[in-house]
């Protein structure tokens, strides 16, 4: 609840992921540590939980977690990147970022949407184009 999620702040926890209920949801939020739960629950206190280990492979949401994978959440989710793949969904997802920027704002210059997302061949060509500077 409110106070492990402070403590957890305190020691440096920039974020709590469980595939659990958290308990206290209202203390929780107000301590402002980013949580990603399955929802709230009044389940027994703290005192009735046993530590188990540091830095061993784990299973959340039905994903495998080894220690120095990467977690990314934002308010739709989280989601898990193995250590051995950071640097290539990086690329990977920078470059969805730049292509769905150049789609929104064809969106917002009138644009519609079938054939722009997902964008066909001839979209795809002219995202393309514009990423690469004029001589």
């Amino acid at each position: 609840g409110d106070i492990l999620c402070a403590r957890m702040q305190v020691r440096g926890v920039g974020g709590v992921v469980t595939d659990g209920a958290v308990r206290d949801r209202d203390g929780v939020c107000d301590v402002g540590l980013p949580v990603w739960a399955t929802g709230a629950a009044a389940p027994p206190s703290i005192a009735a939980m046993t530590f188990a280990d540091w830095q061993q492979p784990i299973g959340c949401g039905g994903v495998a977690i080894f220690p120095g994978d990467l977690i990314i959440a934002d308010g739709d989710g989280a989601v898990v990147v193995p250590r051995d793949h950071v640097d290539e969904v990086a690329s990977r997802a920078a470059e969805q970022d730049a292509l769905e920027d150049w789609i929104l704002s064809e969106v917002r210059n009138g644009a519609e949407l079938p054939g722009l997302y997902p964008p066909n061949e001839a979209n795809l060509a002219r995202y393309l184009s514009s990423k690469t500077p004029s001589k």
